[in-house]
């Protein structure tokens, strides 16, 4: 037997019953032949090796929108009694169900808070980057010193394409992970309606079959919406959650002004009539979801206050954003109108494009009837904890590029999440100096598709509209004018053909028309054509190309994200369990000398010390060299930026005509045209995607392609040469 196989054979014989429990003969191994079902070594060390290495010759395996380092101090975690934790609304649901988790929360004296800062606090403030890690370390100190949350908000939205996408950890472990830390505050996602956790419409069964198997991993709260309030989506997504055993919190999503009446397409009638039709299907909890942080104090006790009259026994949560800095107040107001509970982020998480200070409510409630019961000199524990933690995530926080909220949001109706990515973009894109620009741009574009309700996906829909008129220099009048013949974003195109739903009040004619000419238009709810997907067939297909490991949540999550989880599983292979190493590792690599621990798996730890870089070879690799336990190792890491080099990109010669350069930084994905083909002037010839945005890049003039320099799949910084067109 070699090393490759005596390791593996001795496992199975120490993890084997007779061997542990009885007496063992001559006999023994001949009588059990499953001792030499020998489990492939994993490898991970050397994996792990070969990440850091390619970390230190290349820099971050994740895009980097800001051009900071992660900090080089370490979050102290508080100390916490020892012991279990107390009990807490989990208890309640577990032992009364859905309902009575609901009549509890409707009996509570004092107000409910949520706490956001496990997702929407940094999917709104750090790009969603928050490490499993990170959230691991607080969750024990949660645990204990937040028993009387209403919940915590830590899955669902962007977090689980980020998590596989950028993080390279899996969504699901990180539920399981934090619900182990975390038995007794309720647990709560955001779940999009008909489009789950994705971006697009999913059949009818993966919805059903996503809540399914996220109950089973720890779920407990359901927040529903759509995009659009289109109803027969967020009914979709309630039956979903409910089937699954969960508490369905049936979300309707806020814009416009009710206190103003000069606004009247979102009137108070509108919100009463859909809280009417969410309350007749049965929600245990009825949500206002403020995505942009658009109530008031006064628009805030009339919605609330005529909800609570209409429905005295169904709980109210709020949800919104403190863009404009006037969260709290509005909050408090909710909270005296008759709302059972509204979002906070920990201070330090909080404000801006975030939720409002936590803190802050606490105090303000403090002694009054809405008294959180939280004790704030642990909200300052908790808080130091995340501004410390905060600093490893520096090259994502969207202080780097907006210092401040802004009362705007009033007027462009940015979602939170969203007002920070677009800052990214337009930074990104090199119109940092036309972000005024870009918000004013999205107030016109929205009045363009008719005044929609603006959250993931429609607002990406907004966004991509707007975008495409600063690029290309159009007014809104411009806009309607040449609808006919300008290459629109595929995400409008798409929305206009009814992809996602039906938009309040229908969809704005003529522009649609125009846009859309010929194209096929999708009546009712887009799901309801899906063919059910075939989740037999998925999972036998992913073990032939992954092997027997993969898990149902696997399942799930190619079935939600196909293409994302292909290279999640394809990085792993290579790079090892990534998730294991601290975030300053993970993004940044270790310095030369520094040594450090990482734990596999409890009682695995490997002690490794970073040694030396090696020179270029002519292959264009470098030897990385460390030491592993004790041993010297070392791993071949191609360098990219030298390969680069070597292979210098042109830039596209603004004075030459013909030369179509990169709009912005980002990643080919598909090339539309050939050399030789004949092009019409706004002709599409590629799409560019990057920051979860797609955007599509036009002829600027009629003639034939004569090269193309950007094939698919290849990274370009902006303005690098895509094409070349003569006339």
């Amino acid at each position: 037997m070699s090393k490759e196989t005596n390791i593996p054979f001795l496992q199975n014989v120490f993890s084997n019953h007779q061997f542990l429990h009885s007496t063992v003969d001559t006999q023994f191994i001949d009588e059990n032949p499953d001792l030499f079902n020998l489990k492939p070594v994993q490898n991970r060390a050397q994996k792990l090796l070969h990440y850091l290495g390619h970390v230190m010759v290349n820099g971050p395996s994740t895009p980097i929108p800001v051009k900071a380092k992660p900090s080089s101090i370490d979050p102290v975690i508080p100390a916490i009694t020892m012991g279990d934790a107390p009990v807490g609304f989990r208890d309640v649901l577990l032992r009364d169900g859905p309902e009575g988790f609901a009549k509890a929360v409707r009996a509570h004296n004092g107000l409910l808070l949520m706490d956001t800062t496990f997702r929407d606090a940094h999917q709104s403030i750090l790009a969603t980057r928050v490490r499993t890690h990170d959230l691991k370390k607080i969750s024990p100190f949660v645990s204990h010193n937040f028993s009387n949350l209403f919940s915590l908000e830590n899955w669902g939205g962007a977090t689980f394409d980020v998590a596989m996408r950028f993080l390279s950890e899996c969504p699901w472990k990180r539920l399981q992970e934090l619900r182990a830390l975390i038995p007794n505050v309720p647990f709560q996602m955001l779940l999009r309606g008909a489009n789950a956790v994705g971006y697009t419409n999913y059949p009818d069964n993966a919805v059903f079959k996503f809540c399914e198997v996220a109950k089973e991993n720890g779920m407990d709260i359901f927040r529903v919406f759509d995009s659009l309030n289109y109803l027969p989506n967020m009914l979709l997504g309630m039956e979903a959650a409910g089937t699954a055993g969960g508490v369905v919190e049936a979300a309707i999503s806020y814009t416009g002004d009710v206190s103003d009446p000069m606004r009247q397409k979102y009137s108070l009638e509108y919100y009463l009539k859909l809280a009417d039709e969410l309350v007749k299907a049965g929600t245990h909890i009825l949500c206002i979801k403020d995505m942009a942080g658009l109530l008031k104090p006064e628009a805030s006790k009339l919605l609330i206050g005529s909800l609570r009259d209409r429905f005295p026994d169904v709980p109210i949560h709020v949800h919104t954003h403190d863009t404009a800095g006037a969260g709290v107040a509005a909050m408090l107001a909710c909270a005296e109108a008759g709302a059972d509970v509204v979002d906070v982020a920990v201070d330090s998480m909080a404000g801006m494009t975030s939720q409002p200070s936590m803190g802050a409510i606490v105090a303000c409630a403090k002694g009054t009837k809405l008294d959180t019961g939280i004790a704030l000199e642990k909200v300052f524990d908790y808080s130091e904890y995340w501004e410390v933690a905060r600093g490893l995530y520096a090259p994502f926080d969207c202080t780097a590029t907006m210092k401040s909220g802004n009362a705007d949001v009033y007027e462009n109706e940015i979602p939170g999440g969203q007002y920070t990515n677009l800052h990214f973009q337009a930074h990104s894109m090199g119109l940092g100096n036309k972000f005024k620009a870009v918000k004013k741009a999205y107030a016109e574009a929205n009045k363009l598709l008719g005044d929609l309700i603006k959250v993931t996906p429609s607002s990406k829909i907004v966004g991509d509209l707007a975008q495409f008129m600063v690029q290309n220099d159009l007014s809104r009048a411009e806009v309607e004018e040449r609808a006919d013949e300008l290459s629109f974003p595929l995400s409008v195109v798409e929305f206009l053909q009814g992809y996602i739903g039906i938009p309040h009040g229908g969809f704005p004619e003529p522009f649609r028309s125009k846009v859309l000419k010929s194209l096929p238009r999708i009546e009712g709810r887009p799901g309801a054509s899906l063919p059910a997907m075939d989740f037999k067939a998925l999972e036998e297909g992913l073990k032939a190309t992954h092997g027997d490991e993969i898990t149902p949540e696997d399942v799930m999550s190619a079935a939600m994200y196909p293409k994302v989880f292909q290279e999640y599983k394809e990085f792993t292979s290579v790079y090892g369990p990534v998730d294991c190493l601290n975030t300053r590792l993970f993004l940044d690599g270790p310095k030369i000398a520094e040594e450090f621990e990482v734990e596999l798996e409890r009682g695995k730890i490997l002690h490794i010390k970073a040694l030396a870089l090696g020179d270029l070879n002519k292959a264009g690799q470098r030897e990385v060299f460390f030491e592993l336990n004790g041993q010297l190792r070392s791993v071949l890491v191609k360098d990219t930026v030298a390969m680069k080099e070597m292979k210098f990109h042109p830039k596209a010669q603004k004075s030459i005509k013909g030369q179509v350069g990169a709009p912005m930084p980002g990643k080919v994905v598909e090339v539309k045209v050939e050399v030789g083909a004949k092009v019409e002037k706004g002709q599409p010839l590629c799409v560019l995607s990057a920051m979860k945005m797609e955007t599509v890049v036009n002829s600027p003039m009629s003639g034939t392609v004569k090269a193309i320099h950007a094939p698919t799949d290849s990274s370009l910084e902006g303005d690098d040469l895509i094409l070349e067109i003569e006339e």
